[in-house]
């Protein structure tokens, strides 16, 4: 895009708000009763609402695969590259949409109807889509877990979003490894009596058990079924999914996005970030975003961006350095990726492996590169330009949230020049602003906390089952702006530098974890009394879990139990979660009042114990003294 036709969508915003998103939606958008109405929200509390296209009703669905069948029925909609290196196959917009209505038919043979919650945890294999594809089309909301997460983390999800149906697989392939899913969802399931129906797909052929009645394997119904099944007509403003992210407190939140605004939001940000280069076609591109669906990533920008604007989508199940770190380049060259969008943790990762891992493959046909998840570090960030993209492939830092939909922050090609590190500028119809900690706006060059002060159409609706908590999470803080619990910098230029969370969640691999949720699972553990748990800088994660435990009054520690709380952590919630760094502490840091002092905490895990600052409000200052003496770092 040129900056001219970027300066011109914001000319337009700024002449008529509601005229431009009427016009976007209209223009990029199928609908079957289109809007007349664009924004109406509030984000105070006596009339807070958040609507977007309310009188407008459309099928995502239909917009992701059915009105490309005339013109590219035929044209590869994803290209699925599986674990092992050439393990994949094409398929087309035309048997997408054969895929997806069979599996919708399958979920209305089950008494899947609108409204209804489908829990879909699944390797990352394009039935994972069809699923989602299908929900979407007869208006089921879809609720993707990530196949990486324990038992546990999958039934309090199933409970959480009151969901009936299961899709699984036999197994997951990672890294040459099995991932037992069938088996972790049976134990889900024992605390799950309304899940009626398990879909299970193979992936592996591993050996499971079916449960009559309750398992139905994929292969054996999906020829039984229509192959075609109309799009359920959805008001804009209808559920869509339930993605489930760490807050700082408590349970993991039920994000609820809705139709229109949604799909909206990510065929237009996919255009403007991904899109054709002016002249070209977007069949020219293969699009490769490595995330999984089970994260907001592999939502908007594995399938639903993507498929909308009729490109070609890669959907990749396996690891970055299997068989070996040149996995990306290797795979990359021989399907013909020309945009490559991955997360500054496996950029940091396969940069320690050296440049040959790169540079022995050709990249010559790449154009474009992103990053997503984290504030890349300007030595990833200029590796990852100058080895990977060879000094001539823009680098796309985009900056956003499970909560935002899509990308909020982040350099348009052509149009904005880049930095190292930075997110750069917001896109149209995105309001930054930087308050200090009281809520005091700062302007021109300066660093605080990062608030939206309007709303877009990509903008969460609520917490599933939980209207109030979406209010005080986000939007009581600072009266009257979406606080999006992150620092920045925003430098001379204008330019916005994401610094990191600034509340009690760590962002561990571009993957939010909150730290109530890992303090809950060490908790659990019958010889521990206390626990809390703070980021730690990490070399390729970017963020580590660090935690203190102070164990039971009789209970010894030991080498042996540290192991031990670790892999029951990892078993609680999953690999993601597992403690970097676990420090035994007799006792915590707390106010006189009883509340745990997490700054000193920070400062001792970040190596910083000179800078604690002052702890002559502790109950007992001495504490802090024996956990400098025994910090792990």
């Amino acid at each position: 895009m040129t900056p001219s036709k970027l300066k011109d969508f914001h000319d337009r915003l700024a002449a008529d708000d509601d005229g431009f998103w009427l016009e976007e939606a209209h223009k990029r958008l199928d609908w079957i009763d289109p809007p007349t109405t664009a924004g109406d929200w509030s984000f105070d509390e006596d009339d807070f609402h958040i609507r977007w296209f309310a009188d407008g009703t459309l099928n995502l669905s239909a917009n992701c695969i059915d009105r490309h069948l005339d013109t590219r029925g035929d044209q590869a909609a994803i290209v699925f590259e599986g674990d092992e290196p050439g393990e994949g196959y094409e398929v087309s917009y035309r048997t997408l949409h054969e895929e997806v209505c069979r599996f919708a038919n399958v979920l209305k043979s089950r008494g899947v109807k609108k409204g209804d919650r489908v829990t879909i945890y699944m390797p990352m294999i394009p039935e994972a889509a069809y699923a989602m594809l299908a929900c979407a089309r007869i208006g089921a909301i879809h609720s993707v877990v990530f196949g990486g997460f324990s038992p546990d983390s999958l039934s309090g999800r199933i409970t959480d979003c009151e969901s009936t149906v299961l899709v699984t697989a036999d197994s997951g392939s990672r890294g040459g490894k099995h991932i037992p899913l069938k088996a972790n969802a049976d134990t889900a399931l024992e605390h799950c009596p309304d899940v009626h129906s398990v879909i299970l797909v193979r992936r592996t052929g591993d050996e499971i058990p079916v449960v009559e009645g309750r398992d139905i394997w994929w292969h054996d119904v999906r020829d039984t079924v229509d192959a075609d099944c109309p799009p359920e007509p959805m008001a804009a403003e209808d559920p869509l999914f339930i993605l489930y992210t760490s807050g700082s407190t408590g349970k993991p939140k039920g994000v609820l996005h809705t139709t229109g605004g949604y799909l909206l939001w990510v065929t237009m940000t996919y255009d403007m970030l991904f899109g054709p280069e002016d002249g070209g076609k977007v069949e020219d591109d293969l699009f490769w975003c490595t995330a999984d669906v089970g994260w907001i990533t592999g939502h908007s920008y594995v399938v639903s961006g993507p498929l909308s604007n009729g490109a070609t989508t890669v959907m990749f199940d396996g690891v970055p350095n299997y068989p070996d770190p040149g996995r990306f380049w290797e795979t990359s060259k021989r399907l013909g990726v020309t945009i490559f969008y991955t997360a500054p943790t496996a950029i940091r990762a396969l940069m320690r492996e050296g440049d040959d891992w790169v540079t022995k493959h050709d990249r010559s046909q790449l154009r474009l590169l992103g990053t997503v998840g984290e504030p890349i570090n300007p030595e990833a960030w200029n590796w990852y330009s100058n080895v990977v993209g060879e000094g001539r492939c823009p680098v796309v830092d985009t900056w956003w949230q499970t909560e935002t939909g899509g990308v909020l922050i982040a350099p348009v090609p052509g149009a904005v020049e880049t930095k190292p590190g930075s997110a750069t500028r917001p896109l149209p119809g995105v309001h930054p602003q930087l308050v200090d900690s009281e809520g005091k706006v700062l302007e021109g060059a300066a660093e605080g906390n990062l608030c939206i002060t309007a709303s877009w159409p990509g903008q969460m609706r609520t917490v599933y089952g939980d209207h109030e908590r979406f209010f005080q999470t986000y939007f009581s803080t600072y009266p009257g702006k979406y606080f999006t619990g992150d620092g920045c910098r925003r430098d001379e230029d204008g330019y916005y530098w994401i610094t990191g969370r600034v509340d009690d969640v760590i962002n561990v691999s571009g993957h939010r974890m909150g730290t109530a949720e890992v303090e809950s699972a060490l908790v659990a553990h019958p010889k521990v009394a206390e626990a809390a748990v703070v980021g730690m800088p990490h070399e390729l994660k970017g963020q580590g879990i660090y935690a203190y435990v102070t164990l039971n009054a009789g209970e010894a520690d030991s080498d042996g139990l540290r192991e031990e709380l670790r892999q029951w952590v990892r078993k609680e919630i999953g690999p993601i979660a597992t403690p970097d760094a676990l420090q035994f502490a007799p006792a915590l840091p707390k106010t006189r009042s009883g509340k745990i002092m997490r700054r000193i905490l920070r400062k001792i895990a970040e190596g910083q114990p000179d800078q604690v600052g002052d702890t002559s409000t502790l109950a007992d200052p001495a504490v802090v003294e024996d956990l400098k003496r025994n910090a792990l770092v």
